[in-house]
């Protein structure tokens, strides 16, 4: 297979002939991903009682009222969530931190020793994962099959950009404003499957697990763009 075609669960090649991989984590770099799950942790534990709160963290009315690309492909959905938050960086310094991402890849920017196995994510944009195409797989494990990896489904760069799974939606909407800043808007729509074994751990993994990561991951972008302009 021409590594132009390769899923994007594996190692791209750069112009140079050099496999691009994910740093391996330093012991101080455990301690602190120890640490960030140690500060999540009581947001794990109380985010099924503030749920109408978190479905809608740092979003306007209007925002989370707003149409955004992906709203009609899962009309069953039971989690449906829009976040949002303002980054000191235009569109275009933020889009790169969006493409990279997925595991194997830049990572996702939240917990890293939960949702990247102990991987750091990305402190910097990689040249060799900026080549997005929709039908592109973003992973998040190791060995990645449908149902463990997002598809690209559609993008306009840079305003907005949409991933899919047979059972979820995630929508992403880059708003320029005023001083070279950016309103980034997240949005995600989950599809409980009651019929699928595992749907149970799904559950688990959007109502305890996907505001503390999801605040986590919107931070780590605005960090990391507004610390490059």
């Amino acid at each position: 297979m021409d590594d132009t075609q390769l899923p994007s669960g594996m190692n791209p090649v750069s112009p140079s002939g050099a496999r691009w991989s994910p740093p391996r984590a330093t012991p101080a770099g455990l301690v602190r991903q120890v640490r960030d799950v140690i500060d999540d942790l009581p947001r794990f534990l109380i985010a099924p009682f503030l749920r109408r709160r978190h479905l809608t963290w740092g979003a306007t009315p209007a925002e989370a009222a707003a149409p955004m690309p992906g709203d009609g492909l899962l009309p069953r959905a039971q989690y449906r969530c829009t976040r949002a938050i303002t980054v000191h960086a235009t569109p275009e310094q933020v889009w790169p931190w969006l493409v990279q991402v997925g595991y194997g890849r830049a990572g996702w920017y939240a917990d890293d020793l939960l949702d990247n196995l102990a991987r750091p994510s990305a402190r910097e944009i990689v040249p060799e994962l900026q080549d997005l195409r929709a039908g592109q797989w973003l992973p998040m494990v190791p060995n990645p099959s449908e149902r463990t990896a997002f598809v690209v489904d559609g993008f306009t760069e840079p305003s907005w950009l949409l991933w899919r799974s047979p059972n979820r939606t995630w929508a992403w909407r880059l708003i320029p404003l005023s001083g070279d800043r950016t309103r980034l808007i997240a949005r995600m729509h989950t599809w409980y499957e009651w019929r699928r074994p595992l749907t149970p751990f799904t559950v688990v993994l959007m109502e305890l697990a996907d505001y503390p990561m999801m605040r986590r991951m919107l931070r780590g972008i605005r960090e990391r763009a507004e610390a490059r302009r």
